[in-house]
């Protein structure tokens, strides 16, 4: 069986991805110029492309960002972001302050997930949603959630999603070579 083309697409600028301070659970609408890379350059990379399934965090930047790209997706919950617990709203080097060695993918947050747990949402997506959806697929989330989806479809542990890095309102696509998924392009 041929693996379906997942295309992630990472929401538009907020105010906290401005200032770097980690948004999980903290519902934020985009910036103006969110709004405006969102319509003006988003979605005109997305355009053309007909997509058997188009999905989205329920969280208002991520399903902003879709319709300002010119798509009404269908919702689901497991693509919210990683809930930071007690470091949400802060940033990476605030928690350092206090806890120098802390490293989001090996640690996780305290009062919140660690990439495992998402690891675990993602899973149950693909299994229940992604594999046997029309190729190809768009998917609307998160920095951390969309880069820990890709490594599970990729078949490598949450924690690679470290390596994905996705600035806002770009895209990742995989595709797959000898029945197997890969990354395609990144950053688009």
């Amino acid at each position: 069986m041929e693996v379906p083309e997942l295309w992630v697409a990472r929401h538009g600028e907020t105010a906290w991805t401005i200032s770097r301070r980690h948004t999980g659970r903290t519902d934020l609408p985009l910036t103006e110029e969110g709004e405006r890379v969102a319509r003006e350059e988003l979605g005109p990379k997305l355009a053309g492309v007909d997509f058997g399934l188009v999905l989205s965090s329920p969280l208002v930047r991520a399903l902003q960002t879709a319709r300002l790209a010119g798509f009404e997706p269908e919702l689901d919950e497991r693509l919210r972001e990683l809930d930071y617990g007690d470091y949400e709203g802060l940033t990476t080097r605030q928690i350092r302050e206090e806890r120098s060695d802390w490293d989001l993918w090996r640690d996780g947050c305290p009062g919140g997930e660690t990439a495992e747990d998402v690891g675990a949402r993602m899973d149950a997506l693909i299994a229940e949603r992604l594999l046997a959806a029309p190729s190809p697929i768009l998917v609307f989330g998160h920095g951390h959630a969309l880069r820990i989806l890709v490594a599970r479809w990729l078949r490598l542990e949450p924690a690679a999603g470290r390596a994905f890095l996705l600035p806002t309102a770009c895209v990742g696509i995989t595709g797959s070579e000898h029945g197997g998924p890969v990354l395609a392009r990144w950053g688009v």
